[in-house]
């Protein structure tokens, strides 16, 4: 009998993860693909990004509707109670023998709930990681303690999930699922990757993709504003902008980017990319600036630099590629000067990304099919006191 594993995704990130699992999970025999969207993928503000994962040949089994018009705290708040209610509906229909999901999002965290309450159990990816400038550090770790099985990225991510009390023989190193995108897609060349931009890029370029802070000092506003002060003072700098996430302040950053863009006509900004797009851009430009986990997953495995601002990915592995700055106009600007500067190109050559070379969407396919599920949601808290 085939094993059903539901796979839930949110947001266009962390499909652009997933994909490759999804795609393993649907050609393997034993194994049953059901897919459930949530969250941004189904907002016309965000580009209504579930239609990308039906253009890859998937079929979308349930879509939970739980994305408000508010990014301010309390409309989050609303947006997961409308989640655990939708999730709890899903899952009661589809009945998976398992569900996989990645990462630390709020969505997420309610479908998760949602699968505890059910008696399903959970396979977590790329948990283990920290981010201490951002409350998705907690949501993290407790979907980790909500989880039944683990995948992790590096062997440092591995031992700290079984110091939040995981069975090590439930915790697997993978490796990172973002490298696989780059091994796997057919990356556009500059001239088809401009047409499809709709964008010419110039003799230098920067990709820009800042997310709201929730647990720094100063506000996501102040911060984006210091951002584009910098960026004002750049010459024949062409300029790319992702817009960021749905999370709380979110749409002040979209609406200071359309203003920016509005009057830069070397700027131009993307409700979404695409993964394809996305990584095309990556290849094509010098460095990517802003403070998504992206700059330190992916973007070290072309060789090229990222600025990460402020404390978002404070904790996360870095390779030599990162240049950590205030997020503050100088110390962007200094930054920015750091990656053209001649010392740190000769660095880029020799550049190796802590997360692996590929291939954990693979491994986690393959023990999907031959971890035993029985007994798996009886778990025993991993005292490393009595190792």
């Amino acid at each position: 009998m085939k094993r059903k594993i539901c796979v839930v995704t949110g947001t266009r990130a962390e499909y652009g993860l997933l994909r490759w699992v999804m795609e393993g999970i649907r050609e393997t025999p034993d194994l049953d693909l059901q897919i459930v969207v949530t969250g941004m993928h189904l907002s016309p503000e965000f580009g209504l990004t579930y239609r990308e994962i039906e253009k890859d040949g998937f079929l979308i089994d349930r879509k939970v509707e739980m994305l408000l018009s508010s990014d301010a705290p309390v409309g989050v708040s609303k947006s997961m109670g409308l989640g655990l209610i939708g999730f709890g509906e899903a899952l009661q229909q589809l009945q998976p023998d398992l569900m996989l999901v990645l990462g630390d999002r709020y969505e997420i965290f309610s479908a998760v709930a949602a699968a505890l309450v059910a008696r399903i159990p959970v396979a977590h990816l790329h948990g283990g990681e920290s981010t201490e400038g951002a409350f998705d550090e907690a949501i993290r770790h407790s979907i980790t303690k909500m989880s039944h099985m683990h995948f992790v990225a590096t062997e440092e991510y591995r031992k700290r999930v079984i110091q939040l009390g995981e069975s090590p023989d439930r915790v697997f190193l993978v490796g990172g699922l973002g490298i696989d995108n780059i091994k796997k897609l057919d990356l556009l060349e500059r001239q088809v990757l401009e047409a499809a931009l709709e964008f010419e890029l110039g003799a230098k370029n920067l990709l820009i993709t800042f997310h709201p802070v929730t647990l720094e000092n100063s506000t996501s506003a102040e911060q984006m504003a210091e951002l584009l002060d910098a960026l004002k003072t750049l010459e024949d700098t062409h300029l790319i902008f992702t817009m960021p996430n749905a999370d709380t302040n979110g749409r002040v950053i979209i609406n200071m980017i359309k203003q920016f863009v509005s009057g830069h006509p070397h700027a131009q900004s993307y409700a979404s990319l695409g993964q394809l797009r996305y990584l095309s851009c990556v290849r094509h430009v010098d460095g990517v600036v802003g403070n998504s986990s992206s700059g330190l997953l992916e973007v070290p495995s072309f060789g090229k630099g990222t600025i990460n601002i402020g404390d978002r990915q404070r904790g996360r592995l870095k390779a030599e590629s990162v240049i950590d700055c205030d997020p503050e106009q100088k110390s962007i600007s200094t930054a920015i000067q750091q990656l053209y500067s001649k010392e740190f190109q000769l660095i880029l050559e020799t550049v190796k990304n802590p997360y692996g070379e590929g291939g954990a969407s693979g491994r986690v396919v393959d023990t999907l099919v031959k971890v035993p599920l029985e007994d798996i949601l009886m778990k025993r808290f991993f005292d490393l006191s009595n190792t």
